[in-house]
């Protein structure tokens, strides 16, 4: 079962590695590639709702947003080109710091396992998704289709569901002190996907359903 980390030392230095190597590939991506992309830390790890199943990895979200591109990249077409560009400068940042290739999976790109060598050993990961946000404000993320022959794989931009006006609704909750009832919900909703074996909702899509539960709920009682 989930549950929070304590460990606020470890939590920290995470994080610090983990940014230092998300700005050096925003860095790289804009000296090497046609495009142009802010980094941000989402979901749980933006929030400071990081849980831990039992002594299993944890792993930070991260959107490599793409916020800009040369006239010879079409943002809609040129899927495949766009994450290929963007994973070959991260495998080029993970080699300086001394780790692995990272895994193309369906919806991001994931990092090896990685630990400290000295105090908290707990190993923990990035997953690094692709987004953008379309004309009309709508978030989508790069997927991957794979097929086992890359020939017939797809890549495409897929609208994340219930994304619209997210950051308006953060505030909301928080601006109605309601900020402690994000936790307990987001906790409850990883556990039910874990005892469901249901694997298809990464940490920022049970995050984005508990800020709509919590929103909808206290909208509807006329609170915020």
């Amino acid at each position: 079962m989930y549950h929070e980390i304590s460990d606020k030392q470890f939590l920290s230095s995470m994080k610090e590695l983990c940014f230092r190597m998300m700005n050096e590939l925003k860095m790289s991506i804009y000296n090497n590639t046609p495009l142009e992309v802010e980094m941000n830390l989402v979901g749980s790890g933006a929030k400071n709702l990081i849980l831990q199943n039992v002594k299993e990895p944890v792993d930070l979200d991260f959107n490599a947003n793409v916020v800009g591109w040369e006239e010879s990249v079409n943002i809609r077409k040129d899927t495949r080109e766009i994450k290929e560009c963007i994973k070959k400068e991260f495998n080029r940042i993970l080699k300086k710091f001394g780790l692995g290739d990272c895994q193309d999976s369906t919806s991001a790109l994931t990092t090896k396992l990685i630990h400290f060598t000295e105090g908290n050993q707990t190993k923990f990961s990035i997953d690094l998704a692709i987004v953008y946000k379309d004309d009309y404000g709508r978030w989508n993320r790069l997927i991957h289709e794979k097929t086992g022959n890359v020939t017939y794989d797809r890549w495409y931009w897929n609208e994340i569901p219930n994304s619209n006006d997210l950051l308006k609704k953060v505030d909301k909750i928080k601006n109605y002190n309601l900020w402690t009832k994000v936790m307990p919900i987001y906790k409850e909703k990883k556990n039910m996907y874990l005892k469901n074996n249901d694997y298809t909702h990464p940490s920022f899509i049970v995050y984005i359903e508990t800020i709509n539960q919590i929103y909808d709920n206290y909208h509807r009682k006329g609170i915020i």
